[in-house]
């Protein structure tokens, strides 16, 4: 069958990367141009973010170092004040936390590619509104061509239906039905109308650009393998995984043994009134320190952020699944369409041969103008429904470039 030559063209392609072939407006490197300037700013904004938050974390083992300078005054002695000056550097840093300096640099690392990885979920999402609003807005349009075709034929039809009441060889009941679907048709023409207006408006909200004058994306379906390793729900929940595993490893660090260093380094005044030679105004201090702490949760506490690195293990699993379901459902959505599209193809070839025929019977004074007018709007709209439901497979595609990284 048709339909089945279609699904093994489909296989033949599979192992290549989703691509977009599209015309002036909408490269495969431009799509993400579709959003507006604010849109691409936020996103922009929030990377950076992501950024500098994630650099300050990998750091945050590091304390600060304190600069100090004071200036002391004292009345205490009779006839005079006394002032004195001092500044010093004081640092109190830990170098070992049983592992937990090394795990926490690696948790940083990890959370930072997970939140890029939810704003890369954002961004794609918006990016795919963008084009399923502009492949909806073509669609309306050529189910508009398709409507106008079919209350043509609805005219005629009354024409025809009319013609035969008036003659007494039709009951009113015929014509009746006739007005009714025309009216029927020209409702359903306004409602697309006003799906129109409703798609032009949230294009504007995510888009400055104009969706008359963009040409649509060429969508081709990628492969099972890279579907799944692109996938960026999947590296998400992967990378969170990988962060709890190191927030659990973290928590189990900060109760064992600590080793820190002290440091101060002091320059300033000494008191005239005190004076000793074995006391100088420029000198360090220093020491090293061990704790262990004690608390009564620390069991619990290293066995719930076990459990929370468990359900985001599991978790992952799920997402595994999930993903190669939803692999399973495009595939079997497409060739669903592909019949369709067969179908339509079919009757186009059907449709093609009676208007020859039609036309023929016309010339001949066997047939009349209306019935092969009747017979090429027939025509025309089984081409557009080709049309159409190869946007269906488009919609159908884009379901899964939305969900993937980068892959244009």
């Amino acid at each position: 069958m048709k339909g089945s030559r279609d699904l093994k063209k489909h296989s033949i392609v599979s192992s290549l990367l989703l691509v977009a072939t599209v015309g002036t407006m909408l490269h495969s490197d431009e799509l993400a141009q579709l959003l507006s300037k604010e849109k691409q700013d936020i996103f922009r904004y929030q990377e950076s973010s992501n950024t500098l938050q994630s650099d300050m974390l990998q750091r945050s083992w590091i304390q600060p170092i304190r600069l100090q300078y004071r200036k002391n005054y004292t009345t205490q002695f009779v006839g005079d004040t006394i002032n004195t000056s001092n500044y010093s550097i004081m640092i109190d840093q830990p170098i070992f936390k049983s592992g937990g300096i090394f795990y926490s640099i690696k948790y940083a690392d990890a959370l930072r590619g997970a939140n890029a990885t939810q704003i890369q979920i954002r961004k794609r999402e918006m990016i795919g509104n963008a084009v399923n609003i502009l492949y909806n807005f073509k669609k309306i349009k050529l189910q508009q061509e398709k409507l106008r075709l079919l209350i043509k034929n609805d005219e005629i039809d009354i024409k025809l239906k009319s013609d035969s009441y008036e003659a007494g060889i039709l009951d009113s009941s015929f014509l009746d039905q006739a007005i009714i679907k025309r009216n029927r048709d020209e409702t359903d023409l306004l409602v697309l109308e006003l799906q129109l207006e409703k798609f032009k408006s949230d294009f504007a909200f995510l888009s400055d650009k104009d969706p008359d004058r963009l040409k649509l994306p060429n969508l081709k379906l990628i492969g099972e393998k890279e579907y799944k390793d692109e996938h960026l729900a999947l590296k998400g929940d992967k990378l969170i995984a990988k962060e709890k595993g190191y927030l659990s490893k973290m928590t189990w660090a900060k109760y064992l043994p600590e080793l820190s260093v002290q440091g101060q380094y002091i320059k300033g005044d000494l008191n005239p009134l005190f004076a000793n030679p074995n006391l100088r105004d420029e000198y360090t201090n220093y020491s090293v320190t061990v704790s262990v702490p004690i608390n009564i949760n620390s069991l619990t506490d290293v066995e719930a952020s076990k459990v929370a690195y468990m359900e985001a293990s599991t978790q992952v699993i799920d997402q595994k699944k999930r993903v190669g379901l939803e692999y399973q459902t495009t595939l079997n959505n497409l060739r669903i369409i592909n019949k369709k599209i067969a179908l339509d193809h079919k009757d186009e070839k059907l449709y093609q041969r009676l208007y020859s025929v039609t036309k023929n019977l016309e010339i001949a004074g066997e047939k009349t103008s209306y019935e092969t007018e009747l017979m090429h709007n027939s025509l025309m709209t089984k081409k557009l429904d080709q049309q159409i439901h190869k946007i269906d497979k488009q919609l159908q595609l884009l379901s899964l470039y939305i969900k993937v990284n980068d892959v244009f």
